[in-house]
């Protein structure tokens, strides 16, 4: 190759990498520009897994995990039935009563304070360890959660996210124990941990290939859809958890594209004033950056 034809390949991928950088950067903007309307603080983490591209806005912001501390959960029941602690078709006995973290003292989960109330119809009964996972991601069950948590323990969680590269998700307890959040004992995440976690999961890197695929398939069955999904044709498909509690919403995403491309997605809101609002800003991030990544062939 001769030298003059060296230098112009030299150009034109320094032209190439420049035109990348400068479409990011605008949409970075474009994104910072949507939320800066909203009253409330927002967090995205979204990373290209071809590509490498990332978008990161207050990534390592901490913000209470709502229901996205879910996720962690149930890559830790992967995990161990994958060690044979149990099997997912193990069967587990459906109670309402738990114990605070903070003093051992008794609490009980009430149905009108749960998305999903089916399962309080079966307290008593016996249900399959893998039918409460399943709860627990598409209908954000509370008490799927709970009883899931004393199965595997908090701490073996939150654990087990640090050996992901997971450096600030803390799963402290269940759901509804109002004495610790009292406290101030929440879980947390932020969108930069969560955005690790789906990646490990898209890439088969979540305990293992089949683990990582089971997961993914219940998250592609989320029955809550106001996010990130909301403003994507049909035909890209999104699994997904969200999170919320009052003036808080989340959502947590591997975005799967017609043509095989993946990407991940997390946004995180809070101190929301008008969440209605806020919710239908962060679909519009969705949106820009599905846009971004479909013209960036």
């Amino acid at each position: 190759m001769s030298r003059n034809i060296f230098s112009v390949l030299i150009l034109a991928i320094a032209l190439l990498q420049f035109s990348c950088s400068s479409r990011k950067e605008n949409l970075k903007k474009e994104i910072e520009s949507v939320l800066q309307k909203q009253e409330g603080t927002f967090a995205v983490a979204f990373r290209d897994l071809r590509s490498k591209e990332e978008i990161l806005i207050n990534e390592h912001d901490s913000f209470h995990a709502a229901s996205t501390m879910k996720t962690p959960v149930m890559i830790e029941v992967f995990k161990q039935a994958a060690e044979g602690k149990f099997a997912l078709t193990d069967s587990i006995t459906i109670t309402t009563e738990f114990k605070s973290i903070v003093d051992g003292s008794p609490f009980r989960l009430d149905s009108l304070n749960d998305s999903e109330q089916d399962l309080f119809r079966h307290v008593g009964e016996k249900r399959p360890l893998s039918d409460l996972v399943y709860r627990m991601i598409i209908k954000s069950s509370n008490l799927a959660t709970n009883i899931i948590i004393d199965l595997v323990d908090a701490s073996k969680v939150t654990e087990t996210m640090r050996s992901m590269g997971a450096q600030d998700i803390q799963v402290l307890r269940g759901v509804e124990d109002s004495k610790a959040y009292a406290l101030g004992r929440n879980n947390t995440t932020t969108a930069y941990d969560l955005m690790v976690i789906f990646e490990r999961i898209a890439k088969g890197e979540a305990v293992n290939p089949e683990a990582s695929k089971a997961m993914t398939n219940i998250l592609l069955d989320q029955t809550y859809n106001t996010i990130i999904p909301a403003k994507l044709p049909q035909d890209v498909k999104v699994a997904h958890k969200t999170g919320w509690i009052k003036g808080l919403n989340h959502d947590s995403a591997i975005v799967f594209l017609p043509d095989g491309r993946v990407y991940v997605l997390v946004l995180l809101s809070k101190d929301l004033k008008d969440e209605k609002a806020a919710i239908e800003a962060m679909a519009t991030v969705s949106q820009m950056i599905y846009r971004f990544v479909l013209e960036g062939k």
